[in-house]
């Protein structure tokens, strides 16, 4: 863990919007987006591509992410077969386990730099690379970079404890809290639900009257874990019911 603000844990239910802003541009994922999206625009210095190709380049990406985020979201972190490998089981657990047993820790919220790097790279470097050569993949990966850090700030007024000020913000997060505290099995788009809406996945609360047993677990529940322990080893256990019921440290 880094030194300073990031010694301790943070809670986004008992933070304010001034103390989010400080904590998010101090998080060291976030300071690495940032640079490496400095040092992407000093590759395209080197190597140009034309204003054409640079524009489509990152729109591309712009408009790619929200399928990315949902097949992401949907097929990987809520996958039921990562957890059930033994050298998968430290990854699941740290890019999306963690998150759903506790949604408002923020050092969990973040995603992890060791998967989220060769994700943005691997999405975004192709198509710049298609359309716009070494310029293109520069500058594409810097919008890939840049996105990002919108979505991690997004996700994190989600669950901050703050009623956003634009309506467009709020419908965001009212999907988003449902996912977390009533149905983790729709809504999974996390700026757009879109996708949600074309592959059926899309839901309001009253839409679900029951609870889902599995919303805080993702379906790694004690007896799943007799079975594949590796996560629940990691975690010290499986932990059941409202985080907010749990005790917590920090």
């Amino acid at each position: 863990m880094a030194k300073g603000i990031w010694n301790r844990s943070h809670y986004l239910d008992r933070m304010t919007l001034k103390e989010l802003w400080i904590a998010y541009f101090q998080y060291p994922a976030i300071l690495a987006y940032i640079a490496l999206a400095a040092v992407s625009a000093g590759v395209w210095t080197l190597y140009p591509a034309s204003p054409l190709e640079t524009l489509a380049a990152a729109g591309s990406i712009v408009l790619a992410y929200p399928l990315v985020w949902y097949a992401l979201h949907r097929w990987v972190l809520h996958s039921t077969w990562m957890f059930k490998v033994p050298a998968l089981a430290r990854t699941w657990k740290r890019i999306h386990f963690d998150h759903h047993q506790d949604p408002n820790r923020l050092e969990v919220l973040f995603g992890a730099l060791h998967t989220t790097l060769p994700t943005i790279a691997a999405v975004t470097v192709p198509i710049g690379y298609a359309i716009g050569g070494t310029g293109g993949a520069a500058a594409a990966f810097a919008a890939g970079l840049l996105t990002t850090c919108v979505y991690e700030f997004v996700h994190c007024i989600q669950h901050l404890a703050y009623k956003p000020k634009w309506a467009l913000v709020t419908e965001m997060k009212k999907r988003h809290m449902a996912h977390h505290f009533h149905d983790e099995t729709g809504n999974f788009g996390i700026t757009n639900y879109f996708w949600d809406r074309v592959l059926g996945t899309f839901y309001d609360r009253r839409e679900r009257p029951e609870k889902s047993p599995n919303v805080f677990n993702l379906g790694y529940t004690p007896e799943v874990a007799e079975r594949y322990p590796w996560v629940a080893r990691l975690s010290g256990g499986v932990a059941t019911g409202h985080p907010r019921k749990r005790d917590r440290v920090g």
